[in-house]
């Protein structure tokens, strides 16, 4: 049976400090994958493996000022999300974290909503 997570039940944290706001967390990861072809063939005869790549976004009520002051600053940061339902969890952390960007959106009959995009050294899922 698939385990469901609710965003009501959870919560993410930035360097310890909940990320007050926090309306999505989103995250993925892929290893650059290269493929080896045989001579002569158009058939590929082998697979190897490089660099993983972890990218994630916070999306938040508004802004956030400790995001936004490491989007200034460049420094290095964790973010650890425990997702929950009832009484199952998981933790989710990215270490060596840097905020690559941000950005933000304000629409008519909504409020506004910034989005802050990571890239982390790793992910650990547990």
């Amino acid at each position: 049976m698939p385990q469901v997570f609710t965003a009501f039940a959870s919560e993410a944290r930035v360097n310890g400090t909940v990320i007050e706001g926090l309306q999505s967390i989103e995250y993925r990861h892929r290893k650059n994958r290269y493929d080896v072809g045989a001579i002569g063939t158009d058939e590929r005869v082998a697979v190897y493996f490089g660099l993983r790549v972890v990218i994630g976004t916070l999306g938040v009520a508004s802004d956030n000022a400790e995001l936004d002051t490491l989007l200034d600053s460049g420094a290095e940061f964790t973010v650890s999300a425990v997702l929950r339902h009832g009484d199952s969890s998981r933790t989710v952390t990215f270490d060596g974290c840097v905020m690559d960007e941000k950005s933000f959106a304000l629409s008519t009959d909504a409020h506004g909503k910034a989005v802050y995009t990571f890239s982390a050294t790793r992910v650990r899922e547990e």
